[in-house]
């Protein structure tokens, strides 16, 4: 347990912030975009600390606070241990996660999850999750028990913000994204060497890949890519 007063009792409320941007819009009021008439103008404002009583962290600063905060309060689980066994699953996107948490955590299967969603601002962000990456590096627990979002990260295997114009593409422990010329973006497994196409319009990713459409509430749109590994890690 942490106690009341230190810096990681303090740094809780980071856990509220997926990304550092979401940090700098907590700051954002909306009498500054109505004046500045610009999130990215207003970002910065709130950066150098003008709406903010205290000090306001730096991008660096922000996710190393919250790694830590991350670590101590939610250690990270072995293969074996799963964060949604004994919980009821109260959403769809619970339920389809919770199905393919052991197997992905065994690594027999790797699944990428697209995921599209809407700031509070009504901006779009999406991205592509490597789903057995992010099991190793955060704790699911709160998920599970619904008490957070699951959203796209910077950090992921692909990640787009449409306001702002960001692309950002990631290699992971799993997969290794690459610009096809005729498929567009598409992902190699690091540890069968498939290759899957992402493309929705398209074909079946690969022999060994099943692409799943779900509706799930609170979300645009969320496609799994359950990809069956060929061999043994």
């Amino acid at each position: 347990m942490t106690q009341r007063g230190t810096q990681i009792d303090g740094d809780r409320r980071l856990l509220e912030f997926h990304t550092y941007e979401e940090y700098l819009d907590s700051l954002v009021t909306t009498v500054d975009l109505c004046y500045l008439r610009s999130t990215t103008v207003a970002r910065s404002i709130a950066e150098l600390g003008y709406r903010c009583i205290g000090e306001t962290l730096t991008k660096e600063e922000f996710y190393r606070r919250l790694k830590a905060v991350e670590n101590l309060l939610y250690p990270t689980r072995g293969p074996y241990e799963l964060a949604s066994e004994l919980i009821v699953p109260a959403s769809t996107l619970q339920q389809e996660l919770a199905l393919r948490e052991r197997a992905n955590r065994l690594g027999t299967l790797m699944t990428i999850v697209f995921l599209r969603h809407f700031t509070r601002f009504g901006f779009e962000v999406s991205g592509y999750i490597d789903y057995r990456h992010r099991l190793t590096e955060e704790d699911w627990t709160p998920f599970f028990q619904g008490k957070r979002k699951l959203l796209p990260l910077e950090s992921d295997l692909a990640f787009y913000h449409w306001r702002m114009g960001k692309t950002v593409c990631n290699e992971t422990p799993n997969f290794h994204p690459f610009i096809d010329p005729k498929q567009g973006l598409v992902l190699k497994n690091l540890h069968d060497r498939s290759i899957i196409s992402i493309d929705p319009d398209g074909p079946s990713p690969t022999i060994s890949t099943t692409r799943v459409n779900v509706k799930c509430d609170g979300y645009e749109q969320v496609v799994f890519y359950d990809h069956v590994v060929r061999r043994k890690l």
